[in-house]
């Protein structure tokens, strides 16, 4: 009976389409069986799961035929803080790992203009919305399947390899992250080869500089290079610049999700040259919309967390951050609950 009314109930949509009142009938009849006692009663939970499992397999096709287009578009046009805002519209955090399998299975079928593109995104992803747990999970999925991937991408293992390594030395994982994925594969899994591969990369001699270039450069800018690039705009600045060319090189790095560093790399240079007029830069920042609260609050928690290490090159570094801080607070580029435990537990994955 229940093996009967299941394979009814399975194919109810295509009834519908000769009897559109199907799914209204076999609902009264299921009732009246269970009543009998000629349908056991778990059929009406079962059904109601396996409802609840397809409006699931739907919501995931919806969302995968979207991230799609947003991942298309963000090949075309580099920009990053539009794709962001996608994924937080679409509103399903829970599918993070679903959309970096995505982005790296489709980078992968492309130019290294892309992959380069999908390497800095990640970045990106993991200072605003990933969590590393999010990351190691789309890694693993993305091992999971990468015998199916090396069907159409032939050299599918040694890309996955690159990309793994890379996250490394993006610091978007840490190696112990790897261990943490290679346990979560099957047995014998081809997988397992290719986390091997990526650690080999990662301890190659100059790792760092090869991986940065693995795939040739791209349109997007390496971290590395764009830390280079806020050092040498801070210099220029505090030698005597003017803030409009220096508010201009921070629009060209086209990097808004990577500002906290012109936050942390001027409030340490303000330390360093005991030169206040760093915070009218962030002020102008701030004013012209050009560095959002959130990465203020960002730099600054990175400066905090870097105290201690901070004061043995200047002994007043702690009372300078104090000052720091009220000054920030009192023009509004900070909020008033700064140094709470909300704030501290902003990401601070960046660090480095």
């Amino acid at each position: 009976m229940v093996k009967g009314f299941a394979r009814l109930a399975e194919s109810l949509d295509d009834l519908a389409l000769d009897i559109p009142s199907a799914k209204t009938l076999f609902q009264s009849i299921v009732p009246k069986a269970i009543s009998q006692g000629w349908l056991d009663a778990t059929f009406m939970k079962s059904s109601c799961t396996d409802g609840e499992a397809q409006n699931e397999d739907k919501k995931l096709d919806q969302y995968k035929k979207e991230i799609v287009t947003i991942i298309h578009e963000y090949f075309l046009s580099d920009d990053i803080p539009e794709l962001i805002r996608s994924l937080e519209d679409l509103g399903l955090p829970e599918y993070n790992p679903i959309f970096l399998k995505k982005l790296i299975t489709l980078a992968m079928d492309r130019k290294n203009r892309e992959k380069e593109m999908a390497s800095v995104l990640l970045s990106a992803l993991h200072i605003e919305i990933f969590s590393t747990e999010d990351i190691a999970n789309g890694f693993v999925m993305l091992l999971e399947s990468a015998e199916d991937t090396a069907l159409d991408i032939l050299d599918a293992s040694n890309e996955l390899a690159l990309f793994l390594a890379r996250a490394v030395i993006d610091d978007v994982l840490v190696p112990l992250n790897l261990e943490e994925i290679t346990s979560k594969l099957p047995q014998n899994c081809s997988g397992s080869e290719t986390v091997r591969m990526a650690r080999s990369l990662i301890t190659a001699r100059h790792a760092g500089e090869r991986l940065l270039r693995c795939w040739g450069g791209g349109t997007g800018w390496a971290v590395e290079d764009a830390k280079d690039k806020i050092m040498k705009l801070l210099e220029e600045y505090e030698s005597g610049g003017v803030v409009a060319e220096a508010c201009q090189c921070i629009r060209d790095l086209g990097m808004p999700f990577f500002n906290h560093e012109v936050v942390k790399k001027a409030l340490v240079m303000a330390m360093e040259k005991k030169n206040d007029r760093m915070l009218d830069l962030l002020q102008v920042c701030f004013n012209e919309g050009l560095i959002t609260i959130n990465q203020m609050t960002k730099g600054f928690t990175r400066v905090k967390d870097g105290l201690d290490d901070l004061a043995l090159d200047f002994p007043n570094a702690k009372d300078k951050f104090s000052f720091y801080t009220e000054y920030a607070q009192k023009k509004g580029w900070l909020l008033p609950s700064f140094g709470s435990s909300a704030a501290e537990a902003l990401p601070t994955a960046a660090a480095s």
